[in-house]
């Protein structure tokens, strides 16, 4: 199968599977998201869901978190990895929004990176979901799959990131980004399919024989 007939098989089964795919991370507000997504650094969504409810209800904005104080959040967090550091980010951002940002929640990559805690793909995943601004954070699962489906040659997350950008119609991005974790959480998984499992897999390369291998970002 060519690369083009694999994009609109991807496309395809992945609108089958989820046509219309939800946030993952539970929140009320762009600032919560903003909280979430940093949290979610090395810890699952689920485990990140379990605990902001009880965050989120005594700290919903900058100057909420950053009266609460870097030990309280701590409290509430410190079942996920690197707690303390994240803990002294929320702090740190919460600041940051209102000293320099009047509590607004930037929507550009230069303002939120300046944030601290806060990568390029962390950026990536505010701007597609409280702005609906497109673009493509690529994940582990997103890394994985685009080598898998013989998207990108997998060097390194950013690469993974251009290739995709150049391969879908950029108004599909934000919805494929979600598309594409779910299904790489769910079908193909870094264990459960090796390239020869799951039915996309099976559709996109029916002769292959041999395990994809991909290489870490």
């Amino acid at each position: 199968m060519n690369l083009k007939k694999r994009i609109t098989t991807i496309q395809r089964r992945l609108n089958e599977h989820y046509p219309n795919p939800p946030i993952p991370l539970d929140h009320v507000n762009s600032f919560t998201l903003l909280v979430a997504v940093v949290l979610s650094a090395q810890a699952t969504d689920k485990k990140v869901n379990e605990l902001t409810p009880a965050l989120f209800q005594q700290a919903s904005s900058p100057e909420e978190m950053y009266e609460l104080g870097e030990s309280k959040i701590y409290q509430k967090i410190k079942q996920l990895g690197l707690s303390k550091q994240k803990a002294k980010y929320l702090v740190g951002l919460s600041k940051m929004l209102i000293e320099k940002f009047s509590n607004q929640i930037p929507n550009n990559y230069k303002d939120l990176e300046s944030l601290p805690g806060v990568g390029h793909k962390t950026a990536s995943v505010v701007m597609a979901q409280a702005f609906n601004i497109p673009t493509f954070p690529v994940d582990t699962h997103i890394h994985r799959l685009a080598q898998r489906w013989g998207l990108s040659n997998g060097k390194n997350v950013k690469q993974t990131e251009e290739d995709l950008k150049k391969l879908f119609p950029k108004s599909n991005w934000n919805k494929l980004h979600l598309q594409i974790i779910f299904y790489g959480r769910e079908h193909c998984t870094a264990r459960g399919c090796n390239g020869l499992v799951c039915d996309l897999c099976k559709e996109l390369y029916p002769r292959r024989t041999k395990s994809v291998h991909y290489s870490k970002a």
